[in-house]
């Protein structure tokens, strides 16, 4: 089972941002959406690149290379051109502290 990380501060990624960060060696977008904290790797299932760098669509994003949409909260892919969803992240906040863990190891 993986541990929980801290991967940020509270206050550290503005509402309607994100921030790629580093989940046990791999690389995550962290979201806010109005003070809760999403996170889905940072990869279109497209095309391989970071989704972190796309366009925040309230609860979506949308990659900037080729306009797949997926879910912040979930990953699920919602519109071509990817067809496989974005793995998810648990998140959690703890005091000030923004954790995020890798639950494929569990």
């Amino acid at each position: 089972m993986s541990d929980w990380e801290e991967v940020a501060k509270v206050g550290e990624i503005e509402t309607g941002t994100c921030k790629s960060v580093d989940v046990d060696g791999t690389q995550v977008a962290l979201f806010n959406l109005d003070g809760e904290y999403y996170a889905i790797e940072d990869v279109c299932t497209h095309d391989g690149s970071e989704i972190s760098c796309g366009i925040v669509l309230g609860e979506e994003i949308m990659c900037p290379r080729h306009g797949a949409r997926f879910c912040i909260k979930t990953g699920e892919v919602l519109a071509p051109p990817a067809y496989e969803d974005i793995e998810s992240f648990p998140v959690r906040v703890k005091g000030h502290s923004i954790q995020a863990r890798d639950k494929r190891w569990d």
